[in-house]
Parts: C-alpha cells; structure tokens; sequence
C-alpha cells in the first residue's frame, strides 16, 4: 500500500479517506484487504461530464498508482520522463508503463457492479454516452503519459477484468457493442503515440472474448488466470498462441502456491513453462498477485523451477 493511501485507524476497522473527507474503503478487522464503501454515480444521480471528478472518490481511481504523487504537479511530465529516462538507462529489460484506461471497471467504481450491468442492458443510449466520454477522459490522459514517457517504455499497460471464474463478465456481443470501438480507439492511439506493444491486465475467464480482443489491437494479455474455465494453457497456447502473447499462467496462485508442496509447485511451473514456452510468445509469471496465505518456500520453489527450466 503507498504512503499516500494515509488508512485511518476508525472503531474495529481501517478505513481510506477521499481529499474531501468521505470514507472510500474499509478493512475490517480479520480482512486482509480494503473493500470499496462509496459509488458516486449509484449514491448521487450521475453526471458523464464530471467523471475525473467522480473518479477522486472512488478506492480504486482516487488513490494513485505509483509514483503517485511523487510526480504530481507543474512539472508531473519532466518528472515522469525524468524517471522513465533514468529506467531506460539502467536495463535492457523491457519496460511497462502502467497507464490504466479501465472501461468496464470504471463503470463498476462508479455505478456499483450490478446497477452498471442494469445501465448497460436496459439504458444502452446512457451506457454508450457514459463510455464515449469516459473514453476522451482517458485518451486526454494518455496522450499526456504517453507525451513523457513514450521513448523510453516498450510496453503500455491497460487494465479491464472482463472475466470471472467462471467465464466473461459479459457477453461476446455485449462487448463488441460497448467496449471494443473504444479499446481499440485507445490501442491504435497507444501506437501512434509511441513504439509501444500494448498488454491488457485482464483477470478471469476471458478466452470467448480473445478474439475480439486480438482484433481490436491487443498484443499481450496478463495475468492468463488459468483456473478459470476455458483458460486452460494448452488450449491458449493452441488457439491463440500465434497472435497474442500470453503473459502470465505460469503458477496458478488459486490452488498450486497455497496448498501444495515445494515439489508439486515445482513439477506445475516445469509443465506451465513446457506448454507455454515453445516458439515463443509467452512471458513467465505466476498467476496474478502472489497473497498472504502463500508458504514463502513455495514461492522460493517457483523461481528455482523456473531458473531451471
């Protein structure tokens, strides 16, 4: 968590303040993880014109991302390029600028997962007009990010958990009609603005949506959740494995890191890294991020497995 979360001590619980004083998250005690309290456009009629301002009191948008505010200010695009410049210097390892650009996520923040996927079925005029502004929101803020850091990153990170465990969060068609015009508005201009791969982190079951998604200008997806149904590595790499890279799916953090032994995790990286290796196109990570519940020795046997394979 940044230093600039500031959580709050409040009766049995943690909770995260937004600049106006509203309580945005909470952690109650015996969680491991703040929740969301506050969505503007379910608790105040929504206002698409105002969506920035909306974003300042939601969890997920009005607490930044690293550097945060370390680079905010006058001069946010000397010191992100600053920083970037420095990074290019250091290694010839690709680099990741994470810029965001959520669509079905942002609709979440804002209306509450349910009462959004109300709009986007019964109410698509409003649904259309929330994305289209949204969409401009976002390509104003990567043409400033992209401004500062495009000479110096290889990769532009955009964020959507579009799937769940059980399979996408909406349908193939939902998604050509609402989402794919505007990710693929933002890829193209990713690419115009930069020499950069663009790479979706995309959690759950999203193999219906791959090739939507491929065609709208994807290069890369993360974290490859693999137990979810569909997203079996082999299958990916079988079907899919020629157009996009997958990166990721190489230890499932659900079920391999936190109950089995080093040895199981061990033989799953090996088998992971057979499939998902050969001829290329494949990025090892481990499934997402690695919680609290996780042995450290296993974690320790997923970096040996994988040194070795």
């Amino acid at each position: 968590m940044p230093v600039w979360a500031l959580p709050e001590r409040e009766k049995e619980r943690w909770v995260i303040r937004s600049k106006s004083g509203r309580v945005i998250a909470q952690m109650p005690d015996g969680a491991l993880y703040f929740e969301q309290t506050t969505f503007p456009f379910f608790d105040a009629p929504p206002d698409h014109d105002h969506i920035q301002e909306a974003f300042d009191e939601t969890m997920w948008t009005a607490i930044a991302s690293p550097p945060g505010p370390l680079v905010s200010g006058p001069q946010e695009r000397q010191l992100l390029a600053e920083g970037a410049r420095r990074l290019r210097s250091q290694t010839q390892r690709a680099i990741i600028g994470l810029f965001g650009g959520n669509l079905l996520e942002s609709g979440q923040f804002l209306y509450r997962n349910d009462n959004f996927f109300l709009l986007l079925a019964g109410e698509p005029d409003r649904a259309h007009d929330f994305l289209e502004k949204l969409t401009r929101m976002h390509l104003r803020n990567l043409e400033k990010f992209l401004g500062a850091v495009g000479p110096y990153i290889d990769v532009v990170l955009f964020g959507d958990d579009l799937g769940m465990q059980t399979g996408p969060q909406i349908s193939p068609e939902m998604y050509r009609e609402f989402f794919k015009p505007h990710h693929a508005q933002m890829w193209k201009r990713a690419k115009e603005l930069a020499n950069v791969k663009v790479m979706l982190h995309c959690c759950g079951g999203v193999r219906e949506l791959l090739p939507d998604l491929i065609d709208a200008g994807l290069d890369a997806i993360n974290p490859v959740q693999i137990s979810c149904r569909g997203m079996d590595a082999r299958g990916l790499k079988a079907d899919f494995g020629r157009d996009i890279v997958l990166w990721g799916g190489g230890a499932d953090t659900h079920r391999v890191l936190p109950g089995r032994t080093p040895e199981d995790v061990k033989r799953h990286v090996e088998e992971q890294v057979s499939i998902l290796g050969p001829g290329g196109g494949f990025v090892f990570q481990q499934v997402h991020n690695i919680l609290a519940n996780v042995p450290p020795e296993n974690i320790i046997a997923m970096y040996e497995a994988v040194k070795e394979c």
